[in-house]
């Protein structure tokens, strides 16, 4: 197996970021330092980084930003704006004990996973491949729970089948934690994230989503965070 997509399956590293450690020469199999891309390993190698390796994951921002309607998560479309653009000093959502922002958390900074534009709530923005791999790898089980504001009639066993019946593009979805918080508001908990998935299940039982908020990823919530304004994850926060 290529050591670097070894060390991300191990989530060491994201498989750019090994093939960048690999040609500085920043990584030991057994013991042994290797500097060739797409060298070979044994499944059960030994792998370690040097410590100046270890250092830069150390040093690599994540950001948590309340997205408002109308920005996009990830590559602009047309009449739409990245939501990185909302990354800037007068945006950040500040305590005593924060770090001021710095231009350097922008380098590399990329979405770990989608919200609509016409979504709102918590989107999570990285530099660290570690994290971006447990929240949209393909084995990611972390759960996200959004809120969802609806209009319509909902059929028969409607609720029944948004927690478990539904398929989606000739695939059956994973069981999800469906429930009513009022007469027109649902509560999702999602193991996938397939495009515009919560939205999708709504149309298929009756129901027309008018308003969604996702409002936590694992286990960091969205909480007090206001609407456009960003936070660094803190160091007592993990996914």
């Amino acid at each position: 197996m290529r050591v670097a997509k070894l060390m991300a399956e191990r989530g060491l590293c994201s498989r750019r970021e090994a093939d960048d450690y690999i040609a500085r020469g920043l990584v030991f199999v057994d013991g042994r330092r290797v500097g060739e891309l797409g060298t070979r390993v044994a499944p059960n190698a030994v792998i370690t980084l040097d410590r100046q390796a270890e250092a830069q994951q150390r040093s690599q921002f994540t950001i948590l930003l309340h997205k408002p309607v109308g920005y996009v998560s990830g590559q602009p479309e047309p009449g739409c704006t990245p939501a990185v653009s909302l990354i800037r000093a007068e945006n950040q959502f500040r305590t005593p004990d924060t770090p001021a922002f710095h231009p350097a958390c922008l380098r590399g900074l990329a979405p770990a996973g989608r919200l609509d534009v016409d979504s709102t709530g918590l989107l999570v923005l990285t530099q660290d491949g570690r994290i971006a791999r447990q929240l949209i790898g393909e084995n990611s089980e972390l759960d996200k729970e959004y809120l969802v504001r609806v209009t319509g009639r909902l059929a028969a066993r409607g609720l029944a089948l948004l927690r478990h019946g539904l398929s989606l593009d000739d695939r059956q979805l994973k069981p999800a934690g469906v429930e009513w918080l009022n007469a027109d508001q649902l509560r999702f908990v999602l193991r996938e994230g397939r495009k515009r998935q919560i939205r999708r299940m709504c149309e298929l039982v009756g129901l027309q989503v008018v308003g969604l908020k996702r409002v936590r990823i694992g286990a960091v919530r969205l909480a007090d965070l206001p609407l456009g304004q960003w936070r660094y994850l803190r160091p007592g926060e993990s996914f």
